[in-house]
């Protein structure tokens, strides 16, 4: 079978959207391909907003996230493959889900995936404050 990540990280998207969330994605910027700004990048990581106000030209597909955004005031395209999309959660409230690592997901067809998506909520803790998130907004940038 394929990744269920393209189809849980749309439809997470779109409920978070449909209850005044302001969705933010976790990214492993190590992964090949991932094309965000390096300076904003901490510990390997960056959190991203993707929401429609923060966003120009979104489009998640079976293989990839991408976007412009503005960062300090300058417009960059962000490219983020599948496979480097570690979460998708609510800003407000941190509800949302985190994602197994790719090498944990079997896409051969061949059996079930060997590791479930786990859930997120407000009193797990460990997330989203572990990690900084980067607010991307109309024509500035700010770490929370």
């Amino acid at each position: 079978m394929t990744s269920s990540r393209p189809y849980l990280l749309r439809a997470l998207h779109a409920w978070l959207l449909d209850n005044d969330q302001t969705p933010h994605i976790l990214v492993d910027a190590d992964v090949a391909g991932v094309q965000v700004p390096a300076p904003y990048v901490q510990n390997g990581k960056i959190v991203l907003n993707i929401h429609p106000q923060a966003t120009e030209m979104l489009e998640i597909t079976q293989d990839q996230v991408s976007f412009r955004a503005r960062f300090g005031g300058v417009v960059h395209a962000l490219l983020v493959p599948m496979a480097a999309v570690l979460a998708v959660y609510s800003r407000e409230n941190g509800r949302g889900m985190m994602f197994p690592g790719l090498e944990s997901e079997d896409v051969s067809g061949e059996g079930e995936a060997q590791s479930q998506p786990s859930t997120l909520s407000p009193d797990d803790g460990a997330f989203p404050s572990r990690w900084p998130v980067l607010t991307v907004g109309h024509s500035f940038l700010a770490l929370a």
